[in-house]
């Protein structure tokens, strides 16, 4: 239920097309709420069918134009009531720590398979850290001091603090185990 409300959200900080949206989807919002293409420009269709978003008009011949679309009363309605609703968190669900947890009785052979992949995946989060503290350095100066900006900066460090959590862990996972 949650990529339209993410739509929504990326709409009302900007009119966009699909395409356009598909874009920013790649650069912001889809580090925390991914999404392929195709899901995108369903939902767009969903969502104009409800009566939450519409397709403005466009000076472009329709055939092969691109539509950009804004979110109507009904669709910021929809996203207050959403960010208002209570929700219980998700349990963590990552194959990587059944994983874990089977190289455990599996045998040698597994554990060496794991430890290979713990460092895989610690190269990815290392990576993905650097990526977001360089976004921090880039996109959050002290001129940037909405209510929205200090909002989306504390989305940013949420994905900055698992990072750090992930390498962290990891690290010592990987530390633990070549200590066998």
């Amino acid at each position: 239920m949650s990529l339209p409300h993410a739509i929504l959200t990326a709409l009302l900080e900007k009119p966009s097309s699909g395409l356009e949206l598909t874009r920013r989807f790649d650069r912001s919002i889809g580090y925390f709420w991914s999404a392929t293409h195709q899901q995108i420009y369903r939902e767009l269709g969903k969502l104009e069918e409800a009566g939450q978003i519409r397709a403005l008009r466009s000076a472009e011949p329709a055939r092969g134009g691109k539509k950009e679309y804004e979110v109507l009363p009904a669709g910021r309605a929809e996203l207050a009531e959403w960010v208002g609703r209570s929700e219980e968190p998700k349990p963590i669900r990552d194959a990587l720590l059944l994983r874990l947890r089977a190289a455990a009785v599996a045998g040698p052979d597994a554990v060496a398979g794991i430890e290979k992949e713990l460092g895989r995946h610690l190269a990815l989060h290392e990576a993905q850290l650097a990526e977001y503290l360089d976004m921090e350095r880039r996109q959050f100066g002290p001129d940037q001091d909405s209510e929205a900006d200090r909002l989306r900066y504390l989305v940013l460090r949420g994905g900055i603090e698992l990072e750090r959590f992930w390498t962290g862990w990891l690290t010592e996972a990987l530390a633990t185990l070549r200590t066998r």
